[in-house]
């Protein structure tokens, strides 16, 4: 195997973390969308820094000796189109370093509900002094739909505060360490409706997408809650923003959306019970130097001839548990 293999790193808006590192090495190309298909020229692998953009495919045919892609992120759904996932170019995400930091986000945007802190921020904001009773989360059920690592990091922290967690996936089992029962995803609606909580947390597959849908928003309690942390359209958004004018779901926190950056005309900005995020929810401080870290392990492994990990099934759209 060639020690000083040739890296296209898209870079993008964030900092490169780590450059120097791959540097001593392999050959790093350094690019933008503009000059993606000259860089893949001759390029064994392609590290996706910028894990929005939107060029590979039209770089494509230029990927003469590409044979491995690195995404720095969890869902990989933007860049598994045919020509990719039909060729034996093998692909590896993040997976494991958003686990920790999504998990928080939910637990936090329960709180911000439970505890109705919307409501505090408008008085303050007011200088009014009004009491008002709110509820607990421990007791409160939740279903986490995606049960990956970053929904059994979920599921994990949920319990520790004292919520009941079970999960839905691809096929129905009892017996899950992390969650206490686990409901194909085919029974959403049907099991829906005994939950406080619903969290998104799933790829984004022909499958999932447009899982909950208006059976599964009809099926829910008036007071539950929903939290999205998977993609935008996980989620029939129209029929979404309906139920929360009706009040037939009491609140949703939503950090992910259709379209991104939010559209400005998304009547989604005004709802009072609308939490909107910017798709955050695994951002941290420290992510940067751990994805830097992730990627500069997998190389190493790479060059040595090891299996590298993350390895995406490019049919499914995940890394498989």
């Amino acid at each position: 195997m060639n020690p000083q293999p040739v890296i296209a790193v898209l870079a993008g808006n964030r900092p490169l973390v780590g450059l120097e590192e791959l540097q001593r090495q392999a050959e790093v190309r350094v690019t933008d969308n503009a000059g993606l298909p000259e860089a893949l020229a001759g390029a064994d692998i392609l590290y996706l820094w910028d894990y929005f953009a939107d060029g590979v495919r039209q770089a494509w045919p230029a990927a003469d000796s590409l044979r491995w892609i690195h995404v720095p992120a969890a869902g990989v759904d933007k860049l598994l189109f045919p020509e990719l996932v039909a060729s034996d170019v093998v692909l590896t995400n993040a997976r494991g370093v958003f686990d920790r930091p999504m998990a928080e986000h939910v637990l936090a945007a329960m709180f911000h509900f439970a505890k109705d802190f919307g409501r505090a921020s408008a008085q303050q904001q007011r200088r009014q002094w009004r009491q008002y009773a709110t509820t607990d989360l421990a007791g409160s059920s939740v279903l986490v739909a995606g049960t990956g690592s970053i929904g059994r990091c979920t599921a994990r922290l949920l319990a520790a505060v004292g919520l009941r967690v079970d999960g839905m996936g691809r096929t129905a089992r009892s017996g899950d360490a992390d969650f206490g029962t686990i409901h194909a995803s085919t029974d959403f609606a049907a099991v829906a409706g005994a939950y406080d909580y619903i969290v998104l947390a799933a790829p984004l597959t022909p499958e999932t997408r447009g899982m909950l849908g208006r059976d599964v928003l009809a099926a829910l309690k008036p007071t539950a809650v929903l939290i999205n942390v998977g993609r935008g359209a996980l989620a029939d958004e129209p029929a979404l923003e309906d139920a929360l004018r009706s009040g037939s779901l009491a609140g949703a926190a939503l950090d992910v959306f259709e379209t991104e950056p939010l559209p400005q005309s998304s009547g989604l900005w005004e709802l009072d019970n609308v939490l909107v995020t910017p798709h955050l929810s695994g951002d941290s401080r420290k992510q940067l130097p751990e994805l830097a870290r992730q990627f500069a392990e997998n190389l190493a492994a790479w060059k040595a001839g090891r299996p590298l990990a993350n390895v995406v099934d490019k049919q499914l759209g995940f890394v498989p548990a």
